[in-house]
């Protein structure tokens, strides 16, 4: 499977989406970061290779020879990259889907349909343009109403309530830590074992490394489970 991910907005969690929702569960499909100024998924302890947007070109081969990837767009390059999908005729037949995510601020809402209105324009069927709900407060239907009633008047993409990554500091802990989930649940250290055989007067610093240590751990496995419900919503 071949998804892209991309919006006009870059604070929706692209980059968290690629490396923590989709690689682990594509058999950790190999990130390519269409990007120039911004963080990328390699920020998050993940390889990724970069490619400008005007290289699309360059993306286009290596997709041809691949049967999983994931391309993270950069809003700094998605110009480029769609204007290399308008010259590469019908190259955005190459992707399974196109991964919209969006977050509840009524710009980034709007930004969002746009990206979408955009790739239907390009003869995209509704059924590749699936929608990601990310940091969710609460509920869907309240924080992204414009978004719903979008999809559900213009039928151009999937917009799956469903597909929700509710709002969870495990995403920044990780970013600070450069690990993604599936290293965590690996890890079968006991930090806070750990933490207490230092004693008061131990190294602070290696201290609060192991007390954030664990509290990531005690995080992940339910945001795991979220993410788990999240990519069955969005591709069954």
């Amino acid at each position: 499977m071949k998804t892209a991910i991309l919006n006009y907005s870059g604070t929706v969690g692209k980059t968290t989406i690629a490396a923590h929702l989709l690689s682990p569960r594509m058999n950790n499909a190999p990130i390519f970061a269409i990007e120039t100024i911004n963080e990328t998924a390699e920020g998050l302890g993940v390889d990724v290779e970069k490619i400008r947007g005007e290289k699309f070109r360059d993306l286009f081969k290596k997709l041809m020879m691949l049967d999983d990837a994931i391309i993270d767009v950069g809003a700094s390059n998605v110009e480029a990259f769609l204007d290399g999908m308008v010259k590469f005729e019908d190259s955005h037949a190459e992707f399974d889907f196109f991964i919209v995510p969006v977050t509840a601020g009524s710009k980034e809402q709007k930004e969002t349909i746009g990206i979408i209105t955009v790739l239907a324009d390009f003869g995209i069927p509704a059924e590749k343009i699936r929608v990601v709900f990310n940091r969710v407060e609460a509920d869907v239907p309240d924080e992204f109403g414009p978004i719903l009633n979008f999809a559900k008047k213009q039928k151009n993409c999937i917009a799956n309530p469903d597909a929700a990554i509710f709002e969870n500091e495990l995403f920044d802990l990780l970013a600070v830590k450069k690990v993604t989930i599936g290293d965590v649940l690996a890890d079968d250290t006991d930090y806070k074992a750990k933490a207490r055989e230092l004693g008061k007067d131990g190294d602070a610093k290696l201290k609060t490394h192991y007390s954030d240590m664990h509290v990531i751990k005690s995080l992940a496995k339910s945001v795991n489970r979220n993410l788990d419900g999240v990519f069955s919503a969005l591709f069954g």
